[in-house]
C-alpha cells in the first residue's frame, strides 16, 4: 500500500517490512530495481523536476527518510508506519548482507567516508562481505570515462547491494540511469549514510532523532552547507502540505 503525499508515492511500510523486500529481490536478483529514501527536500525538488519523478514513479520503493513526512501522514489522515531512516536501513542491511552471505559495493560519499564506514561496518559483522567501495571525483557525472570505469569497478564486483551515497538528486539520477546495465539486484539512494556511520559527520541523539529534531542538530552540524535546506525548505514544505490538507478538507466537505 502507499499514500500520496503532495503528490509523492511513499510505500506503507516498516524498517523491518523493507529490509525483507530488499533482501528478498536481492537473492533472486531477476530484474535489477532500485530503492528511493526521500525526506523534505526530495519532497520540494519533485514539485518541478519531471525527470526526478519520473524517477520516483519507477522506484522498486520508496521510503520516508524524515520524521516530517510521517508527522504530515498522520495530518492527512493516511499515516506512515513510521521514519525509515537511511543511515539505519544501510546499517541493518549490511546486518542481514553478512547473515546471509550477500555482496555489498559502496559508491559515493566524502573521501575516505565509505572505506571508513565499510571498516566499522566489518568489525561489527566479520561475515560482512565488502566487494568495493570508491568516492567518485567531483564533476563524475559530466565524465564519460569516469562514468564507464566506475560502471566496470561495480560490474567486476557483481554485488547484491549497491549503497549510493551522492546526495539528491544526483544518486538517483545516476541510478535510473545505470541500474539495468549494472545488474545489480538491488540500488539504494542513501545521502550522507557513509559520513554519519564512519563518524565523519555527527549523527544527532537518539531523542532528537525520533522527536523530528534531527535536522537542527544537522543544521547546527554543518550550517554553510544545510542553511539553505532547513531554513528556506522547512516552511516550503510546511505549506505544501498544508495546501494538500485544505484540498482534502474542502472535498469532504463538498461530497
Amino acid at each position: 500500500m502507499s499514500i500520496n503525499l503532495c503528490g509523492v508515492k511513499l510505500d506503507q511500510v516498516t524498517l523491518d517490512e523493507a529490509i525483507n523486500l530488499i533482501v528478498d529481490s536481492a537473492i533472486l536478483g531477476n530484474i535489477p530495481k532500485y530503492v528511493v529514501t526521500p525526506n523534505a527536500q526530495h519532497i520540494l525538488l519533485l514539485q518541478n523536476d519531471m525527470h526526478f519523478s519520473e524517477i520516483y514513479a519507477k522506484a522498486f520503493l520508496v521510503v520516508a527518510d524524515g520524521v516530517p513526512l510521517v508527522w504530515a501522514s498522520r495530518l492527512l489522515k493516511k499515516p506512515l508506519p513510521g521514519r525509515i531512516n537511511g543511515t539505519d536501513l544501510f546499517e541493518r542491511l549490511c546486518q542481514v548482507a553478512a547473515e546471509k552471505g550477500l555482496k555489498v559495493f559502496l559508491l559515493g560519499g566524502r573521501p575516505q567516508a565509505a572505506e571508513n564506514a565499510a571498516k566499522l561496518l566489518q568489525q561489527r559483522h566479520p561475515n560482512l562481505n565488502v566487494v568495493g567501495t570508491y568516492c567518485p571525483p567531483y564533476g563524475f557525472e559530466t565524465d564519460p570515462a569516469e562514468l564507464a570505469s566506475i560502471n566496470s569497478k561495480i560490474k567486476t564486483a557483481a554485488p547484491h547491494l549497491l549503497f549510493v551515497g551522492l546526495g539528491a538528486p544526483k544518486q538517483e539520477y545516476w541510478m535510473y540511469q545505470v541500474h539495468q546495465e549494472l545488474e545489480v539486484p538491488i540500488s539504494i539512494g542513501i545521502g550522507g549514510s557513509f559520513e554519519l556511520v564512519s563518524g565523519a559527520v555527527p549523527r544527532a541523539p537518539i531523542w532528537m532523532q525520533k522527536s523530528g529534531l534531527e535536522w537542527f542538530f544537522r543544521l547546527i552540524a554543518e550550517p554553510r552547507r544545510l542553511w539553505k535546506r532547513y531554513i528556506l525548505g522547512n516552511p516550503h514544505f510546511i505549506w505544501l502540505v498544508f495546501g494538500q490538507w485544505m484540498r482534502q478538507s474542502l472535498a469532504k466537505k463538498t461530497s
